[in-house]
């Protein structure tokens, strides 16, 4: 496509700009995620004297730097509207975010959203693919306790137990409350073709703007985390009534991330900052962990809710078609 007289000056702009912007990312990195290290090697003797003030003081740090990416996105005119219900409510509890998944910066897009619900940042357990070890914010996922989940069939059954292990080794001792995890495996452009083909064959929903999510990583983190009954009870506890909360993971976070004209936001628009701004809309549904089985998550209607909301999102208003108000209690609060 050629470029008119007119349009030179705007694109000699974007152009700048975006060297500017990057070379500001890097410079921003080199100081944060060296400090970050830093402070972490000077306060080793805590992590032995107090393991428990350690790791505060390091999801504090962790915080700012989540922070710090929001930030790009959000100078370059990137911002965020949340709808469904509000998660604010439960920043205290034990929750796991199912995130929809359609380009790399969903996981920006998330760092935005989650900065103003206190501490869920800080005490929050990353599963992302294995491939974001080797970035620049690779060290830090390492030191934070964030799990690196490789993709496949040959590494499945093998993946699933490593992680079996890490949360059981992480978790708890890291005073950690909430985890996001993209169930879909991939990127959506990557998968959707796939996932339709499964659909067809075992008379599934047929989804476009979402695909079939793997459960495997979700059963794992449930068994695992999900405080155990016996009886209505939390097993070793003692009686309580039946609508009070039990300790583990207490909630379930679906949640839809949908971009305007289906058009999503990648790492590199993100730091460059080359494109128009934009507004992403994210949903929340929230269900009890204890309450709903996986197989109801999995069910024709909840998988096809997602791709509907995606749809509307991608119309020319640009925004999800909800009957009620925008932001809802927390179910069961």
């Amino acid at each position: 496509m050629a470029v008119t007289l007119e349009e030179a000056p705007w694109l000699g702009w974007i152009l700048v700009k975006a060297l500017m912007r990057f070379a500001f990312m890097v410079a921003n990195n080199l100081v944060a995620i060296s400090s970050y290290i830093c402070y972490l090697i000077v306060l080793q003797p805590l992590r032995v004297l107090d393991s428990k003030r350690f790791w505060y003081i390091e999801g504090i740090m962790y915080k700012w730097l989540l922070g710090m990416v929001a930030s790009w996105g959000w100078y370059a005119g990137y911002t965020v509207v949340e709808w469904g219900d509000d998660i604010k409510t439960i920043t205290n509890d034990e929750a796991v975010m199912l995130v929809n998944h359609q380009a790399t910066g969903d996981v920006c897009t998330l760092m935005m959203c989650l900065q103003d619900k206190e501490l869920v940042v800080a005490q929050m357990m990353w599963l992302m693919d294995h491939i974001f070890k080797y970035t620049n914010f690779g060290i830090v996922s390492l030191i934070h306790g964030d799990f690196f989940i490789r993709q496949g069939k040959s590494h499945r059954e093998q993946q699933l137990l490593l992680l079996k292990k890490h949360l059981e080794k992480n978790y708890r001792s890291r005073d950690r409350k909430w985890i996001v995890l993209f169930p879909e495996g991939g990127f959506l452009r990557k998968r959707r073709e796939t996932s339709q083909t499964f659909a067809k064959k075992n008379n599934l929903p047929f989804l476009t703007h979402v695909t079939l999510p793997r459960i495997g990583a979700t059963k794992i983190i449930l068994n695992v985390l999900v405080a155990r009954q016996e009886n209505g009870s939390p097993a070793g506890g003692d009686a309580r009534e039946f609508d009070s909360k039990p300790k583990g993971l207490q909630w379930i976070i679906d949640t839809t991330i949908a971009y305007p004209k289906a058009e999503p936001i990648d790492i590199q628009t993100w730091i460059l900052g080359y494109r128009k701004p934009t507004v992403t809309h994210v949903h929340y549904r929230g269900y009890l962990s204890l309450i709903i089985p996986i197989c109801l998550l999995l069910s024709q209607d909840r998988l096809a809710e997602p791709s509907e909301l995606c749809s509307s999102n991608h119309s020319q208003t640009g925004l999800f078609h909800l009957p009620k108000a925008t932001r809802k209690p927390f179910p069961g609060k």
